[in-house]
């Protein structure tokens, strides 16, 4: 004769069983509690700038001087290299970060934002923002750029190293005044900078 209730009890064991591993994968898949043990280090081409000029020249600064007057310098060109418009450090939010960010126009007038000696934690779906949003330190300034306008650079390239960004041309700086890095997943910043004019 067979143990009908025994066995009952066995089968229930294995869905019990089986239903406990299903939630550990699913968890697993969505937490990616590995890439807190993996570093992806980048080491892009940061282009050498030079700070921005800090004054535009006047209506008057190549006209002739008058008679006995020493000829004044004429005013320099404006660089032909790639110029910094406005720096920032990165502070940490929900992950230790640092790093310092850079907005860099080149010479062909394209602008690219440059994320030097980044080091953050590894984690899923960390986009690189531009953000109309002001950093605030501590824990509320985890969800701050969640709440404001942004632009949306790509999805961070490493945690670790030198990294650049191309900025589209339409997007007006003057209203995008911080970098985030911003995990869309769960929608929490691991570290933001805010921009300042070089």
């Amino acid at each position: 004769m067979t143990d009908a209730p025994g066995s009952r009890r066995r089968l229930w064991w294995w869905i019990g069983g089986g239903a406990v591993v299903a939630l550990a994968i699913a968890a697993a898949l969505v937490f990616q509690p590995w890439l807190l043990f993996v570093d992806v280090r980048v080491d892009d081409d940061i282009p050498l700038a030079s700070a921005a000029p800090t004054s535009e020249p006047s209506a008057g600064a190549t006209a002739s001087p008058a008679a006995g007057e020493s000829p004044s310098p004429s005013t320099p060109p404006p660089p032909a290299g790639p110029v910094e418009l406005s720096r920032g450090t990165l502070i940490s939010h929900e992950h230790e970060t640092t790093g310092t960010v850079r907005v860099i126009r080149l010479p062909d007038g394209s602008r690219q934002l440059a994320i030097e000696n980044l080091d953050t934690t590894n984690g899923p779906d960390v986009h690189v923002w531009l953000s109309a949003g002001p950093v605030v330190e501590g824990f509320d300034g985890w969800f701050t750029a969640g709440g404001h306008p942004y632009v949306d650079l790509g999805l961070i390239k490493g945690n670790q190293g030198n990294q650049v960004y191309d900025i589209p041309a339409d997007v007006d700086l003057s209203a995008y005044p911080t970098v985030d890095l911003w995990c869309v997943q769960f929608a929490v910043s691991f570290g933001a900078a805010a921009l300042t004019a070089s």
